[in-house]
């Protein structure tokens, strides 16, 4: 196995994404046991595959062109046969909830206070931990003791609209990206070049259907700048929806007997960073202290307020914000370029990019008008 890039128990874990094809185009793949099938004459995309009926039964006994392993795909070493992993996603909406752990809640209301400026975030770190006096992720969003404490926190001039989607009754969830726009696995990441303030966000993926039901999970980094976003929150588009700002990989893995909700509700999400400039962080978000639950996060998201017919990704959010100095005390932590950052869970692998301005990587040219096109050359029916 490539250095835990694939699930920790691979020889049982059913897993379907997407391989580029030199000469070909995208192809939609099941993986078992380790090997890779093209089965794209038999479901043209994820989003099709997922509306299926019997999935673990079919994609088990299902037929389709070898292609190699999933350890060559990974390692990059099937790239001198023309193949390499896309996002295991194609026409679904990519959806992101946000301010879903305790931690995560305090530093979306330091990045308000301090209005962008990395500068001013250590102070009021300490200022705001010590004035709130309770530990938020003992409080359930929603509950009477959470409207207490809001009506504490008006009083104090502490109440945020980071603190109402925190603790209140309604989950923030927005657009991170467009369908078919997110990277992979290998791919570099961007950042905005105007961002000065930015980090990576370490999270787990949800893959549902569009009857809104989760049928898997995956991997993702919800690239953050946290100084367009601490400006003003109306800046959120700005803030996460860049050319290449979103990964999401390597695989989906669908739920099984060795594998479902409950795995996901335990699971711990490691992140790690290297620099060029010997810069290392590590840390890890444990799923336990998620605030929502990860279903409850599915039903804000859809139902009957809201469907999502080509089903959707949803990350989960993250307790995870870097806050290491990197440049001078008090300076907090930022990307440089060239950053390599690792996400890693045991039941699904890792998903492993580097960092690079977004207006220097290669634009995103391949949508969905494209790739129907090319289905349709392939003479690969669309509505399979």
């Amino acid at each position: 196995m490539t250095n835990g890039i694939l699930p920790a128990d691979l020889e049982r874990a059913l897993l379907v994404g997407r391989v580029w094809r030199e000469n070909v185009g995208p192809a939609v793949v099941v993986v078992r046991q380790g090997e890779v099938f093209d089965i794209t004459q038999h479901a043209p995309t994820v989003s099709a595959l997922l509306e299926r009926a019997g999935l673990q039964e079919l994609l088990a006994n299902l037929h389709g062109e070898l292609l190699g392993t999933a350890e060559e795909l990974v390692d990059g070493s099937a790239a001198a046969r023309g193949l390499r992993l896309l996002a295991p996603c194609d026409l679904q909406a990519i959806k992101a909830c946000g301010v879903t752990f305790a931690v995560s809640l305090l530093e979306r209301v330091i990045e308000e206070r301090a209005k962008g400026d990395p500068a001013n975030a250590a102070g009021l770190r300490r200022e705001i931990q010590s004035r709130i006096g309770v530990d938020l992720s003992e409080i359930r969003p929603g509950s009477d003791e959470a409207m207490r404490l809001k009506q504490d926190l008006l009083a104090q001039g502490l109440w945020s609209q980071y603190m109402e989607v925190g603790i209140g009754p309604d989950a923030e969830v927005f657009t991170k990206s467009q369908p078919m726009s997110a990277v992979s696995h290998g791919d570099a990441v961007g950042l905005h070049p105007s961002s000065k303030w930015n980090n990576p966000e370490p999270e787990i993926v949800l893959a549902v259907n569009g009857a809104g039901v989760a049928l898997g999970a995956t991997l993702g980094n919800d690239v953050n700048l946290r100084d367009i976003e601490g400006r003003s929150a109306l800046l959120l588009g700005k803030a996460k929806d860049n050319n290449a700002s979103c990964s999401i990989g390597p695989f989906i893995r669908l739920f099984d007997q060795h594998f479902d909700m409950d795995t996901i509700r335990n699971a711990e999400v490691s992140l790690a960073i290297e620099g060029d400039d010997g810069f290392q962080l590590a840390g890890t978000s444990r799923m336990r202290e998620i605030s929502r639950d990860p279903l409850d996060l599915v039903a804000q998201t859809c139902g009957k307020h809201h469907q999502y017919p080509d089903g959707f990704m949803l990350f989960l959010g993250t307790m995870f914000s870097p806050t290491k100095d990197r440049a001078a005390a008090g300076g907090g932590f930022t990307h440089h370029l060239g950053d390599r950052v690792s996400i890693s869970s045991p039941a699904l692998g890792t998903l492993a990019n580097h960092v690079q301005r977004s207006d220097q990587l290669p634009p995103w040219t391949f949508g969905v008008r494209a790739l129907y096109s090319n289905l349709a050359q392939r003479g690969i029916a669309l509505g399979e």
